[in-house]
C-alpha cells in the first residue's frame, strides 16, 4: 500500500491510501456489499457504508500510477470545492476515470464486477484514521501487491475502446511498437482525466 499526503487540502481530504490487490476471489460478494451499503437504511446501512468506504477500481483499466493519481486528485479537488458530481469523493474517482459523464457507466466499467480479479482500493481520509490496510484486508480477499505490478494487468484494447482511440492517427502510426503505443494511450488517457472537470 502507498500513502500520499496532500497537505494543501482540508485535513479530512489530506491523506490518500492506495492499494493494489491481485488474485481477488470475492468480487461478486464485494459488489453485493457495495450495493447493500448504498441501499440499506439505518444502523445496518451505516455499518456497511463504513466498512466499504473506499473507491474500488478495476485495475485492468488503469494505464499507470499517474492515471489513478490524477483521478484521485480531481475527485479531492471537486470535494474541496463543493462541486462533486457524485455522492462521495470515492465514487467521484470512478466518474473522473470514465471518459463520458455517465456515472452509471463509470461504476459499471471502472468499479467492481463479478469477474474482477485485480483491484485498486483507495481511501481518501484524514490523518486520524488508522489501520486502513486492516480495513481493506477485511473487505477484499486477494493478494496485496506492489503498484508496479500494474504493468502485468493493464487491458490496453479495452482502454482504447472505451476512450475511442482505435482510429487515433498517432496510435495507428505506432502499431507494432507496443511500448510507444502504450505511452501514447497513457498520455491521452491521463490528459482526459485531468481535463474532464473543465470540459464537463
Amino acid at each position: 500500500m502507498e500513502t500520499y499526503t496532500l497537505s494543501h487540502f482540508p485535513a479530512q481530504l489530506s491523506l490518500v491510501h492506495v492499494a493494489l490487490y491481485m488474485a481477488v476471489t470475492n468480487a461478486p460478494s464485494l459488489r453485493a456489499r457495495i450495493i447493500k451499503a448504498a441501499t440499506t437504511q439505518g444502523v445496518e446501512g451505516d455499518h456497511e457504508r463504513s466498512a466499504v468506504n473506499f473507491a474500488f477500481v478495476d485495475a485492468r483499466l488503469i494505464t499507470g500510477r499517474l492515471h489513478v493519481q490524477t483521478a484521485i486528485y480531481q475527485a479531492i479537488l471537486a470535494e474541496s470545492q463543493g462541486s462533486l458530481r457524485t455522492k462521495t469523493v470515492h465514487s467521484e474517482i470512478l466518474w473522473a476515470l470514465n471518459p463520458s459523464n455517465n456515472i452509471t457507466e463509470a461504476i459499471r466499467r471502472y468499479g467492481v464486477s463479478d469477474t474482477t480479479t485485480a483491484l485498486f482500493v483507495i481511501r481518501v481520509t484524514s490523518p486520524d484514521l488508522t489501520d486502513v490496510e486492516v480495513k481493506m484486508n477485511a473487505v477484499v480477499s486477494g493478494t496485496l501487491s506492489p503498484l508496479s505490478s500494474l504493468n502485468q494487468l493493464t487491458d490496453w484494447p479495452s482502454i482504447r475502446k472505451y476512450h475511442k482511440l482505435n482510429t487515433e492517427p498517432a496510435i495507428k502510426e505506432a502499431v507494432g511498437d507496443s511500448g510507444r503505443e502504450h505511452a501514447i494511450v497513457d498520455n491521452i488517457v491521463v490528459s482526459t482525466v485531468a481535463m474532464k472537470s473543465v470540459m464537463a
